[in-house]
């Protein structure tokens, strides 16, 4: 008997949606994981720089702007990599 000519059970509409969303963006929780962990990262160092500068330290302004522009660079890939449609999970 060919495999084709087996009759399939017809998907469940919410699973069709969920594989459909994956099939079009591919590995996002782990994109998201990345984001968040190099956004982290760089809200720790950004505060470590404002309170050793609080503190009276010397804190060189060229790393105060990487850092806060690595924090504004993986905050809004976070926020283009958001899920459009609330009614999908993933």
């Amino acid at each position: 008997m060919d495999p084709s000519s087996v009759p399939h059970p017809p998907l469940d509409p919410a699973l069709r949606r969920r594989l459909l969303q994956e099939a079009r963006t591919p590995w996002r929780g782990l994109r998201r994981g990345l984001w968040t962990a190099l956004a982290a990262s760089a809200a720790v160092g950004l505060a470590t720089m404002a309170m050793r500068s609080a503190a009276g330290g010397e804190v060189a302004s060229t790393d105060l702007l990487i850092q806060a522009g690595a924090l504004l660079v993986c905050g809004a890939l976070l926020w283009v990599d958001r899920n459009p449609d609330p009614g999908i999970e993933g």
